[in-house]
């Protein structure tokens, strides 16, 4: 049971789902990828990446080209596999409490998305995987990038924190002094991959040497 599911969504930070994806691969895991439209039209936005809705693989993310030699996946021993699923493809596994993950991120989680879970909608394959893995009582990561945080978005939030999400926002810290951008992603994809039990060296750790 050591796949793992990312779902991409139209929050900003389309940096965090590609390097959390990057990690995973890194670890020589199995991520199962959704993405929204609204996720596709983020990520040429901010990154350059154009994501193909029907048909995604490996090389579509452009690891290579986004991190250059500070990227995971193409120095690890152990590659691991990318498996995608249209986001209106409800008979992909993931849709079904029998078929069997380590974990789910959304990464990152629009408010959109948020709110949908939040009360149990199932509009799409991302929000479906979600309510699964409530419902299973497995790990579920919620990785919001918002600012400022209304009432109704406060409010989801502890709704998912009490039903077993665990909230997650990109809130990079910076006792490990980053030089880079990428050290500040790198803060907040550590953090999820710990949650999700996925080995990596993505930074210095407080009180490490």
């Amino acid at each position: 049971m050591n796949d793992l599911v990312v779902g991409l969504t139209g929050a900003s930070g389309a940096l965090y789902g590609l390097r959390l994806i990057d990690a995973i691969l890194a670890a020589g895991r199995r991520v199962h990828v959704t993405a929204s439209p609204a996720a596709a039209i983020v990520f040429e936005t901010e990154v350059g990446v154009k994501l193909d809705e029907r048909e995604m693989s490996i090389e579509a993310f452009e690891l290579n080209r986004v991190f250059g030699e500070r990227c995971l996946s193409s120095r690890s021993t152990q590659q691991g596999e990318l498996v995608f699923h249209h986001h209106r493809n409800f008979m992909g596994g993931i849709a079904s409490g029998s078929f069997q993950t380590a974990g789910m991120a959304i990464c990152p989680c629009s408010m959109g998305t948020l709110a949908s879970l939040a009360h149990g909608l199932s509009n799409n394959l991302i929000h479906r995987a979600a309510d699964v893995h409530l419902k299973e009582r497995r790990k579920l990561i919620l990785v919001p990038r918002e600012t400022p945080l209304g009432t109704i978005q406060l409010d989801n939030m502890r709704t998912l924190s009490a039903a077993g999400a665990i909230i997650l926002p990109a809130m990079p810290g910076f006792y490990h002094q980053p030089k880079t951008i990428l050290d500040l992603i790198d803060f907040v994809v550590a953090r999820v991959c710990d949650h999700l039990g996925v080995e990596h060296q993505l930074g210095r750790r407080w009180g490490d040497d």
